[in-house]
């Protein structure tokens, strides 16, 4: 159904590489421990080689659906409130509301289905430091197939307490996640267990394009899809289903700015190590990409767009406030991508936006919420020197009172004053109901006072 060549095998050739890789790499027998000396040892992975990359296609996530069918929520594909605010029809298609909160239940499944009766009595080993993680052992658990988890040691604890709950074996192990994931391949050599990269594994993108399948019977007449960029398991099997579907269809993927690692693999034709920088969209902080998910949606992906910390910080707060939706940083970067402007041509054009995590960290997202209101103009920041002497910050509460404009924070800093000993320096923390309100409150200031510093985050 689609005129893509495989390079390496075929998902139907995986089922007998996985049986040999068992037996092959299995030692020996009664070892229950999850315990294994760390070491340099180059441990490949036979699904994830680069030399032969799997290219999946339309009829793997077919099958993907049918064998699937029941077992992962169909998410819904709602008409968005912003439509009319960004000139387009606006979907959003739901993927934060599976039942671990992210899309890696299509694939994380999948895969579980498709073990060998021998690999499903042994289990599986992935490295994670959230949402493959919680989707392999919530469906581990499920079908009754045992699950270790490798998290590294900056894991939430909130993830590591999940996992354990559906059931998983938790190791935490690990600064960063290559050291995470060189134990869990030493793991899986020393006890026979399959690793499952959760980006990259054949099977896993043959279940996450089972999302494009649902996108396009919920949504016929889209024109666009806009999907977050990390590993590129999700756009890789998604652009397949979509564009096999209605090939006209522009496939857009969004990656943050502090790491770009689809676009340097796309530029190189090969996937190549960037550096990952800390970012809002945790979930797409991959320094080298997927060699089958590269090799799957190079010629499928029409263009990919950078967007910034303070766009993705502000989807977060819009998709709260306007769609009632808590939306992870990752799963809210292709919303960010059009409050920025980055896709003028989508204009007039019916666009379906995947909201692909929900996994956002408690006390995160109220740091991420004041991000998202300072880079709308709506939490500010500014210090005014006023007479310090009775009534002064008096007079200065009203000016900002008058104006609707409510106080957050104020501090009064008198010791590290270069004017007169009978002034003091009145820092507040205001909010304004727009940038324009801001400008408006800034222009008060100025006509009012002398020493006057305005602190606009944008």
């Amino acid at each position: 159904m689609n005129g893509y060549n495989h390079t390496g095998p075929t998902i139907d050739e995986i089922e007998h590489m996985n049986s040999n890789h068992n037996h092959d790499s299995h030692e020996k027998e009664g070892e229950n421990d999850n315990t294994v000396e760390y070491t340099d040892e180059i441990v490949l992975d036979p699904f994830c080689d680069p030399d032969h990359p799997v290219i999946v296609n339309f009829n793997d996530v077919s099958a993907a659906a049918y064998k699937m069918k029941g077992g992962i929520e169909k998410t819904p594909c709602n008409l968005s409130q912003m439509s009319k605010q960004f000139g387009m029809k606006l979907y959003f298609k739901k993927d934060f509301l599976q039942y671990t909160g992210s899309f890696k239940e299509r694939g994380a499944r999948y895969t579980l289905l498709q073990l060998t009766e021998d690999q499903a009595t042994r289990g599986v080993v992935a490295a994670s430091a959230g949402n493959h993680a919680l989707a392999l052992s919530y469906h581990g658990q499920l079908l009754q197939i045992p699950v270790t988890v490798v998290m590294p040691i900056v894991a939430p604890m909130m993830k590591v307490e999940a996992c354990k709950q559906y059931g998983a074996s938790v190791v935490i192990f690990g600064n960063d996640f290559g050291e995470t994931k060189q134990y869990a391949m030493l793991l899986a050599k020393k006890k026979g267990l399959l690793y499952v990269n959760g980006y990259d594994h054949p099977h896993i993108l043959a279940g996450q394009g089972t999302m494009g399948l649902e996108i396009i019977e919920q949504v016929p007449q889209v024109d666009a899809c806009i999907i977050p960029v990390g590993g590129g398991g999700l756009i890789a099997g998604s652009a397949v289903a979509l564009k096999n579907l209605k090939p006209s269809i522009k496939i857009i993927g969004v990656e943050s700015e502090r790491s770009t690692g689809f676009q340097a693999a796309m530029a190189a034709g090969k996937p190549v190590y960037t550096h990952v920088g800390q970012t809002l969209a945790d979930g797409l902080a991959v320094p080298v990409v997927g060699v089958n998910a590269l090799a799957t949606a190079k010629p499928l992906i029409d263009r990919i767009v950078t967007v910034k910390e303070s766009s993705i910080a502000l989807a977060i707060l819009r998709l709260i406030e306007q769609e009632k939706a808590v939306v992870e940083g990752a799963g809210a970067a292709g919303l960010a991508a059009i409050i920025q402007g980055l896709v003028p041509e989508l204009k007039g054009k019916h666009v379906v936006v995947a909201l692909c995590g929900g996994n956002i960290d408690t006390t995160a997202l109220g740091r991420v919420i004041e991000r998202g209101l300072a880079a709308e103009g709506r939490l500010i920041r500014f210090g005014v020197t006023v007479s310090d002497r009775p009534g002064g910050i008096a007079e200065l509460t009203k000016k900002i009172a008058d104006l609707g404009v409510s106080i957050k924070d104020i501090l009064h800093e008198r010791a590290w004053l270069q004017t007169d000993v009978f002034s003091v320096m009145v820092k507040c923390v205001v909010e304004t109901r727009d940038l324009e309100h801001a400008r408006q409150l800034e222009k008060e200031m100025r006509s009012h006072y002398e020493n006057v510093e305005f602190w606009l985050d944008q």
